[in-house]
């Protein structure tokens, strides 16, 4: 079975461009446009496998979806990737310090968006 990939952000271009490169490595996807969504998605399916998330985000931020997603037993091991504009090192540091596993800064090169992914799923 294919890996399920979770993808939150508000852009919709980013959102389909991530999709696209992760669905032509033979990823699932679905997508959602801001961190409750993200919930409302991650509690609506039966598995996901990994979480790539935007940062500055309406409703619900990137930050506070993290925080959530960690907080659940069920949730705590999946791996959660940052790609972000915020690229400062307070920023990425915040990002590792609520749950990421890696941040990455916009715009990420698909190759190694995609390494990253593979060696967090390993």
């Amino acid at each position: 079975m294919p890996k399920h990939i979770l993808i939150v952000d508000d852009s919709k271009t980013v959102r389909n461009l991530v999709a696209f490169i992760m669905k032509k490595e033979g990823f699932k996807v679905t997508t959602a446009e801001d961190g409750l969504d993200g919930l409302e998605k991650l509690y609506s399916l039966n598995q996901v496998d990994l979480i790539v998330s935007d940062v500055n985000m309406p409703r619900m931020d990137g930050l506070t979806f993290i925080k959530n997603v960690r907080e659940q037993g069920a949730y705590r091991d999946i791996p959660i990737v940052v790609l972000s504009t915020e690229g400062q090192d307070k920023d990425i540091q915040t990002g590792l310090t609520v749950g990421a596993n890696l941040y990455m800064v916009k715009p990420a090169q698909p190759e190694k968006l995609v390494r990253n992914v593979k060696m967090l799923l390993g």
